[in-house]
Parts: C-alpha cells; sequence; structure tokens
C-alpha cells in the first residue's frame, strides 16, 4: 500500500475528486443543454447549482468502490452521478425559506435568491427525476436486472427510510433535547443514508452478494457518521469563507449535534474512532482499496 496515499490522503482525494468531478459536470451538462423555450429558466438554475462545485464525494465514492470489483469507470461515474444529482436536489430544496432558509451554498448565493423560490422548487424536482434517468438508462449497465436493483436502492436511500425521512426528523427536532442515539439515527438517515449508498451501488454493479458487502457497508456506515461530525464540527468552528456556507446555524436553531453533545474535542475524537474502524473494514482488500482508504481520512480533514 502507498504510504503516501494514506498519509497525505487530502492531496490525493481532491485530485481524484476534481477529475471525477469534471466527468460528472460533463454528464451533467450533456442532460442541460439549455433550450430556447420556456424552460430555459429552469436549465439555467439547474446549471447554476450543479456545474463546477460542490466536493463530489458521493460519486467519488462509488467509483472508488468500483474499483474493488473491477468495474468501468464510466458506469461509476454515471451511477455516482444519479446519487448525485439526488444530493444536489436535496441542497437546493433544504435552502429554500419553508426548510433552513439559507442564502449562502458554495460561496455563492443559493439557487431560490440567484434566480426565485418557485424555479428552485422545479430545479430540485428535475435533479430528483434526472437521478432516476442517470441510473435506469442502459449505458448505466446492461443488465436490467442490476439497473433495477440500483434505482430500489437510489429510492430507499433518498425516501422515508433515507434522506427524506431524516430531513423531517431534523425539522421536528429543533429546540428538542436529543439524546445520542436519537441524533446518530437521524444522521444516519439525513446524511448516511445516501453516503452509504454511494458505496452499495459499486456492490449492485459488480453483483456482489448480499453476505460479501458486509465490509463495504461497515466502511460506509463509518464514514458517513464521521462525515457528519465533521460538517457538525464545522458549523461549530469553522471558517466561513472556507465553509462557502453560513456557519453557526445549528446552534442558532438550538438544534442539538454531535458536538453539542460531545462537546468539541470528544467529537473529534469519535469521528477520528469512525476513520480508523473505516479503514479495518478494507483490511481484506489491497491497493485496489487505496482511494477509500484516503477518503476515509479526507472526511474529517477537510474545512468545508
Amino acid at each position: 500500500m502507498p504510504v503516501d496515499t494514506i498519509a497525505r490522503p487530502l492531496p490525493a482525494v481532491i485530485d481524484e475528486a476534481r477529475r471525477i468531478g469534471l466527468a460528472v459536470d460533463d454528464l451533467f451538462a450533456f442532460h442541460l443543454a439549455v433550450p430556447s423555450d420556456g424552460r430555459s429558466r429552469l436549465y439555467e438554475a439547474m446549471r447554476y447549482a450543479a456545474l463546477g462545485g460542490g466536493k463530489r464525494l458521493r460519486p467519488l465514492l462509488t467509483v472508488a468502490a468500483a474499483r474493488l470489483f473491477g468495474i468501468d469507470e464510466g458506469r461509476a461515474v454515471r451511477a455516482g452521478s444519479a446519487i448525485e444529482a439526488i444530493h444536489v436536489y436535496s441542497l437546493i430544496h433544504d435552502d429554500l425559506p419553508c426548510m433552513d432558509d439559507d442564502d449562502l451554498r458554495r460561496g455563492r448565493a443559493t439557487v431560490h435568491k440567484a434566480f426565485d423560490e418557485a424555479t428552485a422548487v422545479l430545479a430540485g424536482d428535475c435533479f430528483h427525476d434526472l437521478a432516476f434517468e442517470i441510473m435506469g438508462d442502459p449505458a448505466t449497465h446492461e443488465d436490467p436486472f442490476v439497473r433495477c436493483d440500483l434505482l430500489l436502492g437510489l429510492a430507499r436511500a433518498s425516501g422515508l427510510d433515507g434522506m427524506g425521512g431524516g430531513q423531517m426528523l431534523d425539522l421536528a427536532a429543533e429546540g428538542e433535547a436529543l439524546d445520542l442515539a436519537a441524533i446518530t439515527r437521524l444522521q444516519q438517515l439525513k446524511t448516511g443514508a445516501l453516503i452509504e449508498y454511494s458505496v452499495e451501488a459499486a456492490c449492485i454493479m459488480g453483483r456482489q452478494p448480499d453476505d460479501a458487502r458486509t465490509s463495504c457497508r461497515g466502511y460506509a456506515r463509518n464514514i458517513g457518521l464521521a462525515f457528519q461530525i465533521a460538517d457538525d464540527l464545522i458549523d461549530h468552528s469553522g471558517d466561513e469563507d472556507a465553509a462557502g456556507k453560513r456557519v453557526g446555524k445549528d446552534a442558532e436553531a438550538g438544534k442539538a449535534t454531535f458536538v453539542s453533545l460531545l462537546g468539541e474535542e470528544r467529537a473529534r475524537r469519535q469521528a477520528d474512532m469512525l476513520v480508523e474502524q473505516a479503514i479495518e473494514h478494507l483490511a481484506s482488500h489491497g491497493e485496489e482499496a487505496d482511494l477509500l482508504r484516503a477518503i476515509a481520512r479526507y472526511v474529517t480533514e477537510r474545512d468545508r
């Protein structure tokens, strides 16, 4: 295992994320060529939301996990882009006045501020639909049964038992005194489910039997929680310019977080422990898992 990949994960991950991000941008740009009719404002809003920004963690995870099973990278990029489309839709809707009411995302105005609320709602809706269009296309996988499994997994990860249900738990929790178990469940749904599915999608594409996915699932669950703890730490004490979004929102809203319950130092230790456990899940793999290992360390070293 190349020591540099593990000792200095952040540059390696950023370089790979940039490369994969360009491929995701190309796919989105293809689908979002602006027409010369009344839909043009919607297309422009979608391009504004999706192109040239974001960490691209989810497609990066899908591509990295696909290396374990020798899956063609172009197909993995398509699956990861479908997952990213769900993520983009969730960000657009989360920023709306009826949700988190944010005016800054990735260092610039949120979609409803740059355009308008109605356009933002439609942009989110259409990204949701685009996700299933990309995932269900034969170009993503030639086997229709695999595509059905991919679509089913995406629906579950983004719906009531995943991201959507987690967002509702988050809204209901404002001002509530949640304990650690409740916050963990909330975040495993709201943030973790889609991150976990980003790895699971590669297992599906590689036709891995259910009992062979245990290590991948353990890895993905651990980094999903570590990612959220890192987000809580950034919101608690991060730099707003580096983060590209308003920080301190959770405290203002009276939301219980990993940091508010554990304290800053203990939360950092918990995130580091989760990262180490995630890497241990990859012990049976060799160099093909190096990017996954680097990503695990990256989730707690980032500043945005």
